[in-house]
C-alpha cells in the first residue's frame, strides 16, 4: 500500500477534485432541486456505484486504454453528456407536474430508476475516468504486489469522500427546494432550473475536456 504521506496527498488530491463541483455535483444539485432529498440521495448512491465500477476498470487495465485513446474517451463523454441533456430536457418538461408530489396525487419515479440514472451519469463521468486513469495508478506501491488489491481500496477511499460531500450537497440543494415548495409557481420555476441546470451541464461536458 501506499506510504502514509502518500496516502494523504492522494485524500487531499481527492478532496480537490470532488468538492469542486463537476458533472455528479451539479447533476445531484439539478435533480434536488427537481425531484428533492430522496431522489437526490438515490442519485448519490447510483453515482457512486458508477464511479467505482470505473476504479474497477482501471483495475484491470481498461483505464489505460481510454487514457490512450481519444475515440474511446470521446465516445464516453459524449455519452455522458447525450444522457444528461436528455434528462435535463426531461426535468424541464415535467416541471409543472412537480407541486403535484406534494399532495399525494403523483407517484413518484421509482428508487431503482433513480438509481439507474445516477449510475449512468457516474460511469460516463469524463473527470473522473481521466482521475482514476491518469492519477490512481500513481499512489500504488508495485513493489508490495497485489495491485489491484491497492487500487480498488484507493477508489473505495475516493468514492466515501465524495459519498460524503455529493450527498451534502444534495441534502443542501433540497432544503432550497423544499422552502420553494410553499408555492406551486416557485416549485415549478425550480424544477426547470434544474432541468436547465442538466442540460447545461451536458453541453458543457461535451464541449469541454480532452480533444486530442
Amino acid at each position: 500500500m501506499a506510504s502514509p504521506e502518500q496516502l494523504l496527498a492522494f485524500v487531499v488530491m481527492s478532496f480537490l477534485l470532488i468538492v469542486i463541483p463537476g458533472p455528479s455535483v451539479l447533476f445531484v444539485v439539478g435533480r434536488a432541486l427537481a425531484q428533492g432529498r430522496r431522489a437526490a440521495l438515490i442519485t448519490v448512491a447510483g453515482n457512486t456505484l458508477g464511479a467505482y465500477v470505473l476504479v474497477v476498470g482501471v483495475a484491470v487495465g481498461i483505464g489505460s486504454v481510454v487514457e490512450r485513446s481519444a475515440l474511446i474517451f470521446t465516445a464516453l463523454k459524449l455519452a455522458g453528456a447525450a444522457y444528461l441533456i436528455y434528462l435535463g430536457v426531461k426535468s424541464w418538461r415535467e416541471r409543472r407536474s412537480l407541486p403535484v408530489a406534494f399532495t399525494g396525487d403523483d407517484p413518484a419515479q421509482g428508487s431503482l430508476r433513480t438509481l439507474r440514472e445516477g449510475f449512468a451519469v457516474g460511469i460516463t463521468n469524463p473527470k473522473t475516468i481521466v482521475f482514476f486513469a491518469a492519477v490512481l495508478p500513481q499512489f500504488v506501491d508495485r513493489a508490495q504486489g497485489h495491485v489491484i488489491a491497492q487500487m480498488l481500496l484507493l477508489g473505495l477511499i475516493f468514492n466515501l469522500i465524495a459519498l460524503t460531500f455529493d450527498s451534502l450537497w444534495g441534502v443542501a440543494a433540497s432544503a432550497t427546494r423544499d422552502w420553494f415548495a410553499r408555492s406551486p409557481q416557485k416549485l415549478s420555476l425550480v424544477g426547470g432550473i434544474g432541468g436547465l441546470t442538466m442540460i447545461g451541464l451536458g453541453v458543457t461536458v461535451a464541449v469541454t475536456g480532452r480533444k486530442e
